[in-house]
C-alpha cells in the first residue's frame, strides 16, 4: 500500500471588519424640466434596478359628485393603450424592457410607479411618458376595468378587515367628506363611470406642471437629463390652479359598531380616531409611543392579548396618514387592529382597554422606549436597501408637502425623544373615552358582552 502524500493547508488571516460608516437617508437633488415637471433624482450606486415614482395632483376630493372611483379607473387605464400602442402592445413593450408599471389613486393623488433595469430606463420611461401624454382610454378597455372593479367590491365587503375599514371611515367622517367613502368607489358610483368620464378627469387634473417625478438608482453612465428630455420632457399641458383642500373633520365620540356576520368564528377589531399629520411636532413622539403600544411582537398589546391570554395571533397599533399638508389641514388615522376568537371578544376588549388605562396611569418604561428606538432607527439602513423603497419615501414626502430632508430629520427626532414624551403622545393618541370601535363578527354572541364593558353606545348593522 503506497504512502499517502501529506496534505498541507494554507490558512489565510480572518478578514477584519471595516470601520462603521454613519448612515443617513439619501438626499435627493431637486430640479425641474422646461414643461414644469418637478424632478427629484437620487444616485444610489449598485442599485441596477431604477425606481421611478410620479405623483399626479389628482386627489380623490377632485372626483365629480356621484363618480367616486373614477380616479382609480383612470389610474388603471393609463397602461391600457396609448395613441401609439394598443393595450396588448403596451404590455408587451413593457415586458421587453423587463419593467413593472403600476398606478393607483389615493386621497392625496395618483401615483405611477415604474421599476426597470438601468440599461432599459430610456425605453421604459418613454412608455410611461407616452401613457401620461396620450392615453387611449378606449371604450372597451375602460368598460373592462369598470367590470373588474365591480367584481372586486363583493370580495372586499366579504373581507373582515376591509369591511371594518369601510365602516370606520363611514363612522368617523361626515358624509360630505370624501374620506367617509371607499377610496375606489362603490358599486353605485363605479357603475356610472365610462370612458368620457375618465378622459374628463384626466384632462382636468393630469399635467406636467402639477406633477413630480422621483428617479432613484445607479445612474452611472446614464445621461439622465437627455433621457428625461426625450421622454417626460415631451409631455405638455397647461398650468392649473391649486385645488382647494377641505378641512378634515371627524366625530370620535366613544362608541361601538358591530357589523353582524352570523356564525363568524372570529371577530375583527378596528379601533380608531383621527390625529395630527406629519407636520405636527408631536409626530415623532407619537410614532415612538404607538410602536411601544402595538408596533411589534414585544409591544404591550401583544404581551397581554397574545402571549398572556392567547386571544389573538397579533394586535397592532399604527398611524396612517390620510392627508398631510403644510397649511395644517392634514390628518392621520390612529388605529388598533387585530382579530380575536368570537367567545373571547368581550374579555379581549376589556383587557385592551386595561392596557390603555395602565399606560395612562403608569407610562412607558425606559426599556420599552429604548427597544422601540432601536427597532425604528437601527433598522433604517436595511429598510432603504432598494431604490424602490427610497423612491417611495421621497414621493411620499412630496405628496405630503414635506421637505426633502424630512425622513433624515425624523430619525434624529426619534432618537432624541424621551420616555415621558413618547408616553404623553401615545396616551393622547388613544384616549379610552374617545375611540370608535368597529367589530365585524357574530352579533348574537358578542353584542351583550361588549355592551357590558361600558366603552360606548353599541349599534348593530347588518349590511
Amino acid at each position: 500500500m503506497s504512502d499517502t502524500a501529506a496534505v498541507t493547508m494554507t490558512l489565510h488571516p480572518q478578514p477584519q471588519a471595516g470601520e462603521a460608516k454613519p448612515w443617513a437617508f439619501p438626499a435627493p437633488e431637486r430640479g425641474a424640466l422646461p414643461n414644469g415637471l418637478t424632478l427629484l433624482r437620487c444616485h444610489r450606486p449598485g442599485q441596477q434596478v431604477i425606481a421611478v415614482e410620479i405623483n399626479l395632483a389628482a386627489p380623490l376630493d377632485a372626483e365629480p359628485e356621484g363618480l367616486d372611483g373614477v380616479a382609480t379607473i383612470m389610474a388603471r387605464a393609463l397602461s391600457e393603450g396609448t395613441d401609439k400602442h394598443s393595450a396588448e402592445e403596451f404590455a408587451a413593450e413593457l415586458e421587453r424592457c423587463g419593467a413593472t408599471l403600476d398606478a393607483h389613486a389615493d386621497h392625496p393623488g395618483i401615483r405611477v410607479s415604474l421599476e426597470v433595469p438601468a440599461s432599459r430606463l430610456a425605453k421604459a420611461l418613454g412608455l410611461v411618458a407616452e401613457a401620461l401624454r396620450a392615453p387611449a382610454f378606449a371604450d372597451g378597455e375602460v368598460d373592462r376595468l369598470v367590470r373588474n372593479r365591480l367584481d372586486e367590491i363583493p370580495h372586499e365587503l366579504a373581507n373582515p378587515q376591509r369591511r371594518a375599514a369601510k365602516e370606520l371611515s363611514k363612522e368617523l367622517f361626515p358624509g360630505t367628506l370624501r374620506m367617509s367613502r371607499p377610496r375606489q368607489g362603490t358599486e353605485e358610483t363605479v357603475s356610472r363611470i365610462d370612458s368620457a368620464a375618465v378622459r374628463a378627469f384626466y384632462e382636468a387634473h393630469v399635467r406636467p406642471s402639477t406633477a413630480t417625478a422621483v428617479v432613484v438608482g445607479d445612474l452611472t453612465g446614464i445621461d439622465l437629463d437627455a433621457v428625461l428630455a426625450d421622454t417626460l420632457g415631451g409631455w405638455t399641458g397647461g398650468s392649473a390652479e391649486p385645488l382647494p383642500v377641505p378641512p378634515v373633520t371627524a366625530d370620535d365620540t366613544g362608541r361601538v359598531v358591530i357589523v353582524d356576520r352570523p356564525g363568524a368564528v372570529q371577530t375583527q377589531l378596528l379601533i380608531g380616531r383621527i390625529g395630527p399629520d406629519r407636520h405636527d411636532r408631536v409626530w415623532a413622539a407619537q410614532v415612538l409611543g404607538t410602536y411601544c403600544l402595538g408596533g411589534t411582537l414585544t409591544s404591550r398589546l401583544d404581551k397581554v392579548l397574545r402571549e398572556e391570554k392567547g386571544y389573538t395571533y397579533g394586535v397592532r397599533a399604527f398611524a396612517q396618514v390620510l392627508r398631510s399638508t403644510a397649511d395644517g389641514k392634514g390628518a392621520s388615522m390612529l388605529a388598533i387592529s387585530g382579530s380575536v376568537d368570537t367567545p373571547n371578544t368581550g374579555p379581549a376588549l376589556d383587557d385592551l382597554w386595561t392596557v390603555l388605562r395602565t399606560l395612562a396611569q403608569g407610562g412607558l418604561t425606559d426599556a420599552e422606549r429604548d427597544v422601540a428606538v432601536q427597532n425604528l432607527v437601527g433598522v433604517a439602513p436595511l429598510k432603504f436597501e432598494t431604490a424602490a423603497s427610497v423612491a417611495g419615501t421621497l414621493a411620499d414626502q412630496v405628496e405630503q408637502e414635506l421637505p426633502d430632508d424630512y425622513q433624515a430629520r425624523l430619525y434624529a427626532q426619534l432618537a432624541a425623544t424621551g420616555t415621558v414624551e413618547a408616553t404623553s403622545a401615545a396616551v393622547a393618541a388613544f384616549p379610552v373615552d374617545r375611540l370608535v370601535t368597529v367589530l365585524v363578527g357574530d352579533a348574537a354572541q358578542i353584542e351583550e358582552p361588549v355592551r357590558a364593558l361600558g366603552i360606548g353606545e353599541v349599534t348593530v348593522v347588518t349590511n
